[in-house]
């Protein structure tokens, strides 16, 4: 039943993805030439943000390149589409949400040991590692061609997707309203929920390993680090915290173009939409190799929703 229920889920989004631009196009406004200049100063940053991944990213064998961008480029932006756009009110608290998204985020992933002074070096994402080491992509042109087309181009692409919003109220005239102000409480919010859950997430990590490099093994560890995986907070009611509140984060952001008097469905939702897709794969690919590691991590995934937080996992009160 659950596996007809993602299906039908991802066949939603993706209907979504293909119908939303198209029937904007057809019976929405057209770009004014404010918008298409301002979109073109975009494609020329998103082109050497590409470049740049893909480039570093063959030459280092890290391809966490665009990992390192990911909570940098949509401020970045928002902020050429707020100074293009003249300005305005709402392009302003856009840009600023923007920005205090990518200074926690960028914080977080900092947290890591993502960066280094060798700005090609830093902690690559262990999925990476992983995915390189599969039968098909261990052909080097082969692995060259999914580095270009979907860590950099794809992604940067999909970044840039997500502030599209703004570049879409760029054309209004309508004055900061009420819905505006829902908006900026909700990005507020969830970005607020994911830097709590990834809190959580590396205290228990760190407690973790720290027990762990100290030479015991896992099955030695006390409750409730033996269990290898964090259930505890947030992550006691959802598999991915962060991941429900990154895909909310910029639904909200998108709430700004109602506000603009922009259709309820418009071709600026992509964006998100196409986030959500992403996240389906990415924590798919993540909870198998969790599987894998884990003996109690398919009892979770059995008794924990996967986004929504719904259901606790556990009752106690054992504090990590």
């Amino acid at each position: 039943m659950k596996k007809i229920i993602r299906a039908l889920i991802l066949i939603i989004v993706i209907s979504a993805i293909l119908l939303c631009p198209i029937i904007y196009f057809k019976f929405g406004d057209r770009f004014t030439d404010e918008q298409i200049k301002i979109l073109i100063v975009l494609l020329i940053t998103m082109g050497i943000s590409v470049l740049y991944c893909f480039i570093v990213g063959e030459i280092s064998r890290n391809n966490s390149q665009m990992d390192k961008l990911w909570s940098i480029m949509p401020e970045l932006y928002a902020w050429i589409i707020a100074i293009m756009g003249g300005m305005k009110p709402r392009l302003i608290v856009m840009a600023v949400l923007a920005t205090i998204w990518g200074i926690r985020l960028t914080y977080n992933f900092a947290k890591k040991g993502a960066y280094s002074i060798k700005f090609w070096k830093g902690e690559e994402d262990y999925r990476w590692k992983i995915l390189r080491e599969n039968k098909i992509f261990k052909n080097r042109i082969i692995w060259a061609i999914f580095d270009f087309f979907f860590i950099s181009l794809y992604q940067n692409f999909l970044v840039l997707l997500t502030v599209i919003p703004a570049l879409l109220c760029v054309a209004s005239d309508k004055s900061f309203n009420g819905i505006d102000i829902l908006a900026t409480i909700l990005v507020l919010f969830f970005v607020l929920y994911e830097g709590i859950a990834d809190s959580q997430q590396w205290k228990f990590q760190t407690k973790k390993y720290e027990m762990l490099n100290s030479g015991m093994n896992l099955e030695q560890l006390p409750e409730p680090y033996n269990k290898g995986f964090n259930t505890f907070g947030l992550w006691n009611v959802s598999r991915h915290p962060n991941y429900f509140a990154e895909q909310m984060t910029w639904v909200s952001f998108y709430i700004f173009t109602i506000a603009s008097g922009a259709a309820l469905f418009n071709y600026s939702a992509i964006g998100a939409l196409l986030l959500i897709t992403l996240f389906i794969g990415s924590s798919g690919f993540g909870e198998k190799i969790s599987s894998s590691k884990y003996p109690e991590y398919e009892n979770y995934i059995n008794n924990v929703s996967k986004y929504i937080p719904f259901k606790k996992y556990r009752k106690d009160k054992i504090k990590i």
